[in-house]
């Protein structure tokens, strides 16, 4: 077999600083698919929200923050990636201002589950790969991440209401 082909078609390894950030996508992404699942079943948008609220406090806005100070920062302030992965936390921010204040919304709702998932999709596709390529393995070594327990948020909310039957 060409080796070089066999390089073309291998998996990208990502390295393990880099992969903790994507399996904390894992539960972003359940998020999105929660959110969804509490407008098709017609939940109340206010009980979709204050989730939404919850998992902010308690996973995302510590995720952007580790995101930022970790990651974002061994890229040039003018790189593009960095540039659209920070405008979309701050467009992310704001649509949680508008939750805030509006919390009878499925529009809102599905603007900002339609917003994370495209954050997190670039991210992954794009954004990740990128710095794994061009920052060196030393820097990405230099920071042990407190990352975020994921499951907890779940644990201590006790309105699942995505699981709701119709």
């Amino acid at each position: 077999m060409n080796s070089s082909n066999e390089n073309n078609t291998k998996p990208i390894k990502r390295h393990e600083t880099i992969a903790q950030f994507s399996r904390e996508h894992h539960f972003g992404l359940l998020l999105v698919w929660k959110i969804k699942q509490g407008i098709k079943k017609s939940i109340s948008p206010e009980r979709i929200s204050n989730y939404v609220l919850c998992f902010y406090e308690q996973d995302l806005k510590q995720h952007f923050s580790n995101e930022e100070k970790i990651l974002f920062v061994h890229l040039p302030e003018a790189s593009p990636l960095r540039i659209q992965a920070m405008q979309e936390h701050e467009k992310i921010y704001s649509l949680i201002e508008m939750i805030k204040n509006e919390k009878n919304s499925y529009p809102l709702l599905t603007r900002f589950s339609e917003m994370l998932d495209n954050h997190i999709r670039f991210e992954e596709r794009t954004l990740f790969s990128h710095i794994q390529e061009v920052v060196p393995e030393k820097n990405l070594l230099e920071y042990q991440v407190n990352h975020i327990d994921n499951k907890q948020v779940d644990n201590d909310w006790d309105d699942h209401f995505w699981e709701t039957k119709n």
